[in-house]
């Protein structure tokens, strides 16, 4: 899969800047180093230098680093030109290059794919890169970090490891069973596969925490028109995302803001009141609440504090569908009318918070718990890594094969079976670090690269 082609690309955003990168790698890139310069540069040093064009004029000065393979982020020879940023400059040094030389335009994340087809970087790693640039928190930076670092890879060659250890034993009791090889009991099998769960489901654990922070934890604020939602998520927010009126149904429609807390990015999203209408734009915003309740991390339920109607009422009500498993908060709004005091309190296993939208009485007990409960503490992410939904699905595959090869352990012929599973997880796992270098997952990933990566 190894492309024979040069490339070209500008390795710094479209627009004006200080300075312009322009990156090149491949099979031609010492010529076109020479024909550009009229030298090659001492390996790995920034050389201060004249960049000519195929007239032998000079087109712009700048700092040139050359990077003879395999000693290269892509493994092939690569240079690098850091010349002044304007547009029109980058073009014709590029427009320059492109004329003389067997080059071609790079693919979006072609340098990438080249590092990963030359073993520079496996394929969580390239993922990372591409996760730190489009990072939205520091948090998910540090994720990025991480897994560029090889937290992840390791986590997944230990199972990978222990796997093939457990395959090589039961292949060999297949081969020579006529020698009465017995290496492996039932119950120690069943031990060690117990072991490779745990740790798929200690690595799936934190890899839906890690995917959530890197894509944002999405809270929803529901409840009945008029309860408070577009105040508290302007409050939130810092900004008057949403209009707020006396008047019932004045949220039509889906509002969504990103703010930052605790380093973390929470993706705020305001709804249309709950409540039966007959009016058919409302019902197409309750429809979109409902919708967009099965997507979220988090739910904050407000409730006014006046009204005697409860809570666990209004949710079977509305949303008799919501997800078991996601996580509600009931606010109790509108204290300042019912005298009460702020406060944090358990309803039958939902915390419940009081305050007053109104006044901001008990606002930062809400805020508090965010960071403390919702979010997480920064310390949390030592060690950890980045995380995609392609990794989630895949680990949740290998647990399937895991789980099916203990259930083969009470089969006559169990050696065979449990070793035919054992390699469909293996398969699974080695797709997420890319050993088998599939070219639909490559065209995948990298296709969504920026084009100088």
């Amino acid at each position: 899969m190894k492309n024979k082609d040069t490339i070209i690309a500008q390795a710094t955003p479209i627009g004006r800047g200080g300075i312009g990168i322009i990156r090149i790698s491949g099979l031609n890139t010492k010529k076109i180093t020479y024909s550009i310069l009229k030298k090659i540069p001492k390996p790995r040093y920034a050389s201060y230098l004249p960049f000519y064009d195929y007239n032998n004029n000079i087109l712009d000065k700048g700092i040139a680093i050359w990077f003879p393979k395999p000693n290269s982020f892509t493994g092939e020879d690569v240079l690098e030109l850091h010349g002044h940023g304007g547009p029109i400059i980058i073009n014709l040094l590029i427009e320059n290059i492109l004329k003389k030389n067997k080059i071609r335009i790079a693919h979006p994340g072609e340098f990438l794919e080249r590092a990963f087809l030359n073993n520079k970087i496996d394929l969580i790693q390239a993922e990372a890169i591409s996760d730190l640039i489009n990072s939205n928190s520091i948090l998910s930076t540090k994720l990025a970090i991480y897994s560029l670092k090889g937290q992840f890879s390791i986590k997944i060659n230990n199972i990978i490891k222990l796997i093939n250890n457990l395959r090589v034993k039961l292949e060999a009791q297949i081969n020579f069973f006529e020698n009465n090889i017995n290496i492996l009991k039932k119950n120690k099998i069943k031990k060690i596969l117990n072991i490779i769960i745990n740790n798929i489901n200690n690595i799936l654990n934190k890899s839906k925490i890690n995917y959530n922070i890197c894509e944002g934890i999405k809270i929803i604020i529901i409840g009945l028109p008029n309860v408070g939602k577009s105040s508290l998520i302007n409050i939130l927010s810092g900004e008057k995302v949403s209009i707020v009126n006396k008047l019932i149904g004045t949220t039509r429609d889906i509002l969504k803001k990103n703010i930052q807390i605790n380093n973390i990015q929470l993706n705020i999203i305001d709804t249309t009141g709950l409540r039966k209408t007959k009016n058919e734009i409302e019902k197409i915003g309750i429809k979109k609440t409902i919708n967009e309740i099965k997507k979220s991390n988090h739910l904050l339920f407000l409730i006014n504090s006046k009204k005697k109607k409860n809570f666990l009422n209004l949710k079977y009500d509305f949303i008799k569908k919501i997800p078991n498993n996601l996580l509600i908060t009931v606010i109790r709004n509108k204290i300042d009318l019912t005298k009460e005091l702020p406060g944090i309190f358990l309803l039958k296993n939902y915390t419940l918070i009081c305050l007053s939208l109104l006044n901001l009485n008990g606002i930062n007990l809400l805020k508090d718990y965010i960071k403390n409960k919702i979010c997480l503490n920064n310390n949390f992410i030592e060690g950890v890594f980045s995380s995609r939904l392609r990794h989630l699905e895949l680990l949740k595959k290998t647990k399937y094969y895991l789980i099916k090869s203990k259930k083969k352990l009470k089969y006559t012929f169990y050696e065979e079976l449990l070793a035919e599973n054992l390699k469909l997880a293996n398969n699974e796992l080695n797709k997420i670090i890319g050993i088998k270098k599939t070219k639909n997952i490559i065209n995948e990933i990298f296709s969504t690269f920026c084009i100088g990566k």
